[in-house]
């Protein structure tokens, strides 16, 4: 039986009908993900007014955003984490391999434990609401929200992650959530007993050919060079009865009616083409990083990640970086959780100078 889900009238995130924490309002009965917001709320209401400015703002909330959150509340700081969803590209993984402490573990239930981490254990003031902008002000920055609201804060984490690329192919745009997707667990459910094409060789496009094993009739893998995923993923997706492997093949088309019925594919360097019928197609030829929102105010290298020091600082003070967004070796979800935590780390050190207190000896003991 599914539960009926609510929104939390502070951060935006969906709650079950049956969650402990509520409050009556003018005969409404409200609910909250958690006693933070639940409290959050009864003192904005006794105040007339929201709260807008804070100490630190973390823009994404994947792994990297998350652990920065959650040592930023340990560590006592004034923080808003903002996001339009909870994980970022980790909620896609269902396969998360020798995360420490896990032999195996989703992304989803990964994810959950950090939310229960992020809401309940050390909650932090959160809402789940796309970023529009992100400009410099006079005391720190400004970061203004889709819906309009603007909030202040000295120092700034960005963790937004990281976007799919796209193949710019005919077709692709036309097709888009009929037949042509970019990797969405919850996609997988359509392609039962239908035949689907993999677009990719890399870790992620291999880890859909596990993914749709169970479910498609057939599976299509076309990649534009030799398969680059890791060895034991490979050897794992080659086992499949199901598999048909166009390596060195790049798609020409996507074409159907009003949906999509077949995909054109040609070899490299000839002009042999092959048409295959699938139902569906996904593309999973890597990520650029999203960091559009700060490419006028930090140093961004060749490839649009932002540039990082040791300590996740950028080239602008009081903005830091972390995770998948930045030039930070390996696009890992252990990395990306790695690297928030010392965002996170770093900006308490920032926040200490500014106001003149010192906090290395807070940074030295605690948890590791």
């Amino acid at each position: 039986m599914i539960t009926p889900k609510t929104i939390d009238p502070v951060c935006g995130m969906a709650v079950s009908e049956d969650c402990p924490f509520t409050a009556e309002v003018e005969g409404l009965v409200l609910r909250f993900c958690s006693e933070g917001c639940r409290h959050k709320f009864l003192a904005e209401k006794a105040a007339g007014s929201k709260r807008l400015a804070y100490d630190l703002l973390i823009v994404g909330a994947g792994p990297a955003g998350l652990t920065a959150a959650v040592y930023a509340a340990t560590l006592g700081d004034d923080a808003l984490i903002l996001s339009r969803d909870l994980g970022g590209q980790a909620v896609d993984s269902t396969k998360i391999e020798n995360y420490m402490g896990y032999d195996f573990i989703s992304g989803p239930e990964l994810i959950e434990r950090f939310r229960d981490q992020l809401i309940h254990s050390h909650h932090l003031d959160h809402r789940m609401v796309e970023v529009g902008s992100v400009e410099a002000c006079q005391d720190g920055f400004r970061v203004t929200t889709s819906d309009g609201i603007a909030y202040e804060a000295k120092a700034l984490i960005v963790a937004t992650g990281m976007n799919p690329r796209r193949l710019s192919t005919p077709g692709e745009q036309e097709f888009l959530r009929r037949g042509v997707f970019y990797g969405h667990a919850g996609d997988f459910a359509f392609m039962e007993g239908r035949r689907v094409a993999v677009i990719g060789g890399g870790n992620s496009a291999l880890q859909l050919v596990e993914n749709l094993e169970p479910l498609a009739s057939r599976t299509y893998l076309v990649s534009h060079s030799s398969l680059t995923g890791d060895q034991a993923v490979v050897e794992r997706v080659l086992q499949s009865g199901k598999l048909e492997r166009f390596e060195q093949h790049e798609v020409v088309a996507f074409t159907g009616s009003n949906k999509l019925e077949a995909i054109r594919i040609r070899k490299r360097g000839t002009t042999e083409e092959t048409e295959l019928a699938v139902d569906g197609a996904f593309i999973a030829i890597g990520f650029r990083p999203a960091s559009a929102l700060v490419a006028s105010l930090v140093d961004l290298n060749r490839r649009g990640e932002i540039q990082i020091r040791p300590d996740c600082s950028t080239s602008r003070p009081g903005i830091f970086a972390a995770g998948d967004v930045t030039d930070a070796f390996g696009k890992r979800i252990i990395i990306a959780s790695g690297e928030g935590a010392k965002a996170a780390m770093a900006v308490h050190t920032y926040l200490g100078r500014k106001s003149g207190h010192d906090t290395r000896q807070v940074l030295s003991c605690g948890e590791a």
